[in-house]
């Protein structure tokens, strides 16, 4: 038996490999657009290169993103690493002249993170259809 002639409108198909979170979350994407996976993902690509200067952006402004957030990941470890060191001391008696200026580092570190969490939080609100 001989196989039927492919049509020639016929599109190409491609494969995706994605992890379990992708996956899930374009999954929730296409669901609360009521479309297949494969449906989603053709017309995100589509509308994505459609505007090439925005999918710049939106990679440029996430990869910007990603380095601030180890930034202050580091910020953080630093700064946390100091007050358990002023606690050490505290509890065991002693006196942290240096404590002030400890626990500004925290609160720095702490603003940093609040404020790159705003820039995601504002960018997906930006970005929500």
């Amino acid at each position: 038996m001989r196989a039927r002639p492919r049509d020639k409108k016929q599109r190409r198909a491609h494969s995706v490999r994605l992890n379990p979170s992708e996956l899930a979350l374009i999954q929730g994407g296409a669901d609360a657009a009521g479309m297949s996976v494969a449906g989603f993902l053709a017309y995100s690509g589509l509308a994505m290169a459609r505007d090439r200067s925005r999918t710049a952006v939106a990679i440029a402004t996430e990869r910007d993103v990603l380095t601030e957030l180890f930034a202050m990941r580091r910020q953080l470890g630093w700064a946390g690493s100091n007050l358990n060191q002023a606690a050490k001391i505290l509890n065991s008696g002693g006196d942290v002249p240096q404590l002030t200026q400890v626990m500004a580092d925290v609160r720095r570190a702490a603003d940093a993170v609040r404020m790159a969490a705003d820039k995601v939080a504002n960018r997906q609100a930006d970005e929500a259809p």
